[in-house]
């Protein structure tokens, strides 16, 4: 199933590397953006188990803090392994990192706090120009998608 969604992602779209790299062109869903770039493998594979590939191309739109592989190699392999097999859990986990609505970074540094789609709260805090959300840090800010807004953080955010 993930080759199939990579494959019809990069037959739709151009290559994005919103991880660490290019500007992304208008047209890409969240999920497209995602199924992309190999600094999100370990998301997609989250976001294929939990079922929540279609919610990512649809319309929305969504701010979505997407954490990187490296942000998912700090879970410990456990607890990594029981989440991507309990896809309750796992949904729940990952609309803990999706705000409704398309939140621009300026947007986000105004804030302290931002419901997600969970329903929980997460933190937002600002030193300078580092923007935390709860325990992460924004990496990249405002990758453009066409029903939405992804923020790059660093670690995963636990409910």
């Amino acid at each position: 199933m993930k080759n199939l969604i990579l494959t019809s992602a990069l037959l739709l779209s151009t290559t994005a590397f919103a991880g660490g790299g290019s500007m992304v062109p208008g047209g890409n869903t969240i999920a497209s953006i995602v199924a992309n770039d190999p600094n999100f493998s370990t998301l997609l594979a989250a976001v294929q188990a939990a079922g929540l590939v279609d919610t990512l191309n649809s319309a929305g739109p969504f701010t979505v803090f997407a954490p990187t592989n490296a942000a998912f190699a700090k879970v410990p392999e456990a607890d990594l392994n029981a989440l991507l097999n309990d896809p309750a859990q796992l949904k729940a986990l990952l609309l803990y990192h999706v705000v409704p609505g398309r939140v621009t970074a300026a947007q986000v540094t105004k804030l302290t706090s931002a419901k997600t789609v969970n329903g929980a709260n997460i933190r937002i805090s600002t030193s300078g120009e580092m923007v935390m959300i709860n325990d992460s840090t924004v990496t990249k800010a405002d990758v453009r998608a066409s029903n939405g807004v992804i923020h790059v953080i660093d670690t995963v955010l636990m409910p």
